[in-house]
């Protein structure tokens, strides 16, 4: 259609030394709530064992393999590679943001870079990923939340680990009290959002929950109001509140 906004273009770079190939449908799934998958690659070495299970999804998703042989022991090649390209893609103008998808902390000065060109990074990666990393990034997502469900016949159990809902309680505080309004109450988008901003890891998945109005009630720290033509806003519960304020005297 005419004059129809066109989503963000991102260019996908995937680390096939570091990301499992069951993530792929998970993944792809994801980017397509950020933006659209213009450019799909991923790089290995395609002709060892490693790398087979990418091998049988690329045509399913579109990815574009960069073979790259282990020329020598312990260094690893296809990492060089990756950045090389996306310094490439980077300086073509023609993106507005990365998904840059591995676990690997070596990743971290290149998503510095991609960003102080004024471009969105979005990391993807297992729990264990470095900090370095994970904060270099806009918006770092983990790859265990983009596990498909298990099913009876599942050989490996997932590997996630979840944190209790009321883990996000001392966070969620903290946003409410530096966007502070008279009566307390404060529109859980504006929440969601700073939380983005305090902390590029942060995901209700995280703490088992689907979205952020989920998390927040499973607290049970907050309340919730939802009013009609309006959107949902969130304030610490009066008793909580209270509490607060009497530590700090």
């Amino acid at each position: 259609m005419p004059n129809e906004p066109r989503s963000p273009r991102l260019a996908v770079l995937i680390d096939a030394d570091n990301t499992s190939a069951k993530i792929a449908y998970g993944l792809f799934e994801e980017i397509a709530k950020i933006g659209e998958a213009s450019v799909r690659r991923i790089y290995g070495d395609f002709s060892g064992t490693r790398s087979k299970s990418w091998a049988e999804v690329l045509a399913r998703h579109a990815i574009v393999p960069q073979q790259q042989f282990a020329y020598t022991a312990g260094k690893n090649a296809s990492d060089i590679t990756l950045v090389i390209d996306a310094m490439d893609l980077l300086h073509s103008g023609r993106f507005d943001g990365f998904c840059l998808v591995s676990s690997d902390s070596d990743f971290t000065r290149l998503a510095s870079r991609i960003r102080e060109q004024g471009l969105d990074v979005f990391g993807f990666g297992e729990q264990k990923t470095p900090e370095s990393f994970r904060q270099a990034c806009r918006r770092f997502i983990y790859t265990e939340n983009l596990l498909p469900a298990p099913t009876g016949g599942d050989a490996e159990p997932q590997k996630r680990t979840l944190q209790p809902p009321s883990g996000a309680t001392p966070i969620i505080k903290r946003i409410l009290s530096e966007m502070e309004t008279d009566d307390g109450w404060v529109p859980l988008g504006a929440v969601g959002t700073q939380l983005a901003n305090l902390a590029s890891d942060f995901d209700p998945r995280n703490y088992g929950a689907k979205k952020l109005i989920e998390l927040v009630t499973k607290t049970g720290a907050f309340e919730v109001e939802q009013k009609e033509g309006r959107g949902v806003r969130i304030r610490v519960k009066p008793a909580a509140a209270k509490s607060r304020k009497t530590d700090k005297s």
